[in-house]
């Protein structure tokens, strides 16, 4: 499967090496590739003009679409200035920007050149900003003059200001210009974004990359509260990504898909990026709220371009089946799969979701998967597998599940059961490490139960073999599939002035 979907310019030797207990797993050993070439260069040289991009701005009617050829080139020419500013293989950029389309050149410069990025949801404040900057030793960083969501503006500028206030090794910020405001600029380490590409040619090879090189590191909550630099690599990541959207999304090169994540997510990552363009169709960049300038948004951007499959979390289907049904007066007839992402979904929303919104028409994939899976692990193939409201249904290729007693650790076998949901088995696109502290990898994945890979959920299996995911057994808490430590928010909540005591 592998070698259908990834182009690797130098094939693997073996496929899998390494063990949960170890944690030392490798996949495609011995292979090189690029991800920023089999995102974009191979569908550019095949179908230049096809769009690759349609970002929907945050005002309706101000967006653009961009072919794969002009893909290339903006990715091409972004690589080219961080290159001229220092940015080598194996260096880390930071990257705090909104929902538009250079989010996506951003992440694919980096990987063409074998820089690691690391992507700050664009709603962080200062301080999670400069934290997760700091442990990610990042020398670079790219973000906006400003950012505009829901009608609202972003300082994110003066955000990235302040965070670097405490941030000595970023050298350059490189910044584009979103709203055209004047921000504050300081002289020999801001760069204007429009002003630095227009200096380099329009192409730039890709660096050829081993399997495991390191693709990207993505933040997320621990029990400790203090972030965890999840970290992924090249090849695995590639090929969990390119055959969830294949098989779970039927995602075909003439597909529009429409992801409603955010790219500051492990959602937005996997399936707003990577999963649509290594498969070589359209990606839909989402840069508003489901609410602006009016509930219809979302039905509004499907129905004006033929969006076939859309993937959105349950919060915001809860909130549009409270608005009402009369929102949904739209042509939505090219939809074939819906999906929902990050929590589970309520039986009464599925159904309201495959009803009025999918027509009875759409088949629903309520997938579970988490950061560190990198892609689905458990979720329906769509239009394939038999589903129930509810419930993520069965595991993906290779994916091997096992429900634990919570106390002994031992394995319950049979059906009708609950417990703790762990996986046997490793799997490609599974995250290697933990950013500069394997240990902690360990110990928060694979040692709590020995032999199995601890995911922090409960969940249970039903007399067909079904699972249904229950929710955190940690410290940690869901709300929408963003992660976040009761000590992060008890320590939010302390610092606040109304607050005068807590216990």
């Amino acid at each position: 499967m592998a070698r259908d979907l990834i182009t690797f310019e130098k094939d693997f030797d073996k496929t899998h090496i390494g063990t949960l207990e170890g944690g030392d797993n490798a996949w495609f050993v011995g292979g090189r590739l690029n991800a920023s070439f089999n995102c974009v260069d191979r569908h550019a040289m095949r179908d230049p003009n096809k769009v690759a991009i349609i970002y929907e701005a945050d005002e309706p009617g101000h967006g653009r679409s961009i072919t794969y050829a002009e893909l290339l080139k903006e990715v091409s020419r972004l690589a080219w200035v961080m290159k001229s500013q220092g940015v080598r293989k194996g260096d880390t950029v930071a990257i705090y920007l909104p929902m538009i389309p250079e989010a996506i050149f951003a992440l694919l410069a980096c990987a063409r050149i074998g820089a690691i990025h690391s992507v700050v949801f664009a709603g962080f404040s200062s301080d999670s900003l400069r934290d997760r900057t700091l442990d990610a030793r990042s020398k670079f960083i790219i973000t906006t003059d400003e950012g505009k969501r829901g009608g609202k503006v972003i300082g994110t500028k003066k955000i990235v200001d302040e965070a670097l206030k405490q941030c000595p090794d970023v050298t350059n910020c490189l910044v584009f210009k979103r709203t055209g405001a004047d921000v504050p600029w300081t002289k020999g380490r801001d760069l204007w974004w429009h002003e630095e590409v227009d200096k380099y040619p329009n192409y730039l090879p890709a660096e050829s990359m081993d399997s495991e090189d390191p693709l990207f590191l993505l933040y997320t909550s621990g029990s400790t509260g203090k972030p965890k630099g999840v970290m992924h690599t090249t090849a695995g990541y590639l090929v969990g990504a390119a055959a969830t959207g294949k098989y779970v999304f039927d995602i075909h090169p003439a597909d529009r898909f429409f992801c409603g994540g955010d790219v500051g997510w492990i959602t937005g990552h996997t399936y707003v990026v990577y999963a649509p363009l290594l498969l070589g169709c359209t990606t839909v960049v989402f840069e508003s709220t489901p609410a602006y300038p009016n509930f219809s948004r979302y039905w509004d951007v499907i129905e004006k371009h033929k969006v076939t499959q859309f993937y959105v979390a349950p919060t915001a289907l809860r909130l549009l089946k409270r608005a009402g049904d009369h929102h949904i007066n739209h042509e939505m007839k090219d939809l074939r799969i819906l999906g929902s992402v990050g929590e589970p979904i309520a039986a009464e929303v599925w159904k309201w979701y495959h009803e009025v919104v999918g027509k009875r028409q759409a088949h629903i994939v309520d997938t579970y998967w988490q950061t560190e899976t990198g892609s689905h692990v458990i979720t329906p193939l769509g239009g394939i597998t038999p589903t129930k409201p509810g419930s993520a249904s069965l595991p993906f290729f290779g994916i091997d599940p096992v429900i634990l007693d919570p106390v002994t650790g031992a394995e319950i076998p049979g059906n009708d059961v609950e417990g703790i949901l762990a996986f046997r088995k490793p799997w490609p696109s599974m995250a290697r490490t933990v950013w500069g502290d394997h240990k902690r990898y360990m110990d928060t994945y694979l040692n709590v139960y020995k032999g199995f890979y601890f995911t922090g959920d409960g969940a249970g299996r039903d007399h067909e073999g079904y699972y249904w995911i229950r929710g955190r057994v940690d410290d940690v808490v869901n709300v929408s599939g963003h992660r976040l430590s009761t000590a992060e928010i008890e320590a939010a909540l302390i610092e606040h002035p109304i607050i005068r005591g807590w216990m």
